[in-house]
């Protein structure tokens, strides 16, 4: 009898750290155990703004965090980056989860990255987020979400803000999927943008051929390819993701396209310094950083 009423409650225990695992995982998307500290007052401020979408016939909306001093000079133009982001993210994400503020402050505060017009967009394409798929950052039948970001945001961002025009300017670069997006997009789009980053991304996908940068990129014109400026990361823990980077890697050597690439310690997680959260955050100072260096050639 008392084994019985033993076995009863250890299956009713199971059963209960299984709901409330698959709770944690699926539902929440498998919140950061140790998320990276977030500086009280970095002078910053992250905002959602709304505008109307023809490519995906909604309101979208995206984040948009302004450069130190934007309001007090109003002829003063800046740089702009896109940060696109992963799997069961949204808008909000970067501010939330990677602590973008902080990332930029310690930048700014040590002239590695020039005031800039940072935009976090909604890749989210029509069936909503969800851990179960990535977005597809394509146009296909969940949406454009490729012409949404790649072409129609540009244009509202230059519309609402004080943007240097020049593709030189303008970088775009995600984690996880947004990684693999920001080239599907961006190599797509090199009249809008000349700096592409990813970090622990992956480069082929399968929706085809078609949506795979490592197929695009040597598609892409001599001239193109010479505008180009990439900055490439991945955890050593994220095998898979790693063997796809290192692969466009060498792709990018035989094409001479100007490039760095990084092999971390950690990658996608859920505790850790250099897991999941913190990795993102960590190393979203070594893309900015190479952002910021890529800027300051320009102007010089």
């Amino acid at each position: 009898m008392k084994i019985s009423k033993f076995l009863i409650s250890l299956v009713g225990a199971i059963a209960l750290l299984t709901t409330a695992g698959y709770y944690y995982v699926f539902i929440l998307g498998a919140p950061q155990l140790d998320p990276p500290p977030e500086e009280a007052d970095t002078g910053l401020k992250f905002q959602l703004a709304t505008f109307n979408s023809q490519a995906m016939g909604a309101v979208r909306n995206y984040g948009v965090i302004l450069p130190p001093g934007y309001n007090k000079n109003q002829q003063k133009r800046y740089p702009v980056i896109f940060l696109l982001h992963g799997g069961h993210d949204d808008a909000r994400a970067y501010a939330d989860k990677y602590a973008l503020l902080d990332v930029l402050h310690q930048l700014y505060q040590s002239g590695k990255l020039p005031p800039s017009i940072v935009i976090t967009p909604d890749g989210n394409d029509n069936r909503g987020s969800s851990p179960l798929y990535d977005p597809d950052y394509f146009d296909g039948p969940n949406g454009k979400v490729g012409t949404l970001i790649g072409s129609e945001l540009v244009q509202v961002v230059k519309s609402r803000y004080r943007t240097l025009e020049e593709p030189q300017f303008w970088a775009l670069g995600g984690l996880s999927s947004g990684g693999w997006g920001a080239f599907n997009i961006g190599l797509r789009h090199v009249n809008n943008f000349h700096i592409l980053f990813s970090h622990s991304g992956y480069f082929t996908d399968n929706s085809g051929s078609q949506n795979s940068p490592q197929q695009i990129v040597q598609q892409l014109p001599a001239e193109d390819r010479k505008q180009l400026r990439v900055y490439l990361d991945a955890g050593l823990n994220d095998t898979n993701l790693l063997a796809s980077t290192k692969t466009f890697n060498e792709t990018l050597n035989k094409l001479g396209i100007a490039h760095v690439f990084y092999a971390f310690p950690g990658g996608h997680g859920l505790s850790g310094a250099d897991i999941g959260w913190n990795y993102f955050h960590k190393h979203l100072k070594d893309s900015l950083f190479y952002v910021g260096e890529q800027f300051k050639k320009v102007k010089s």
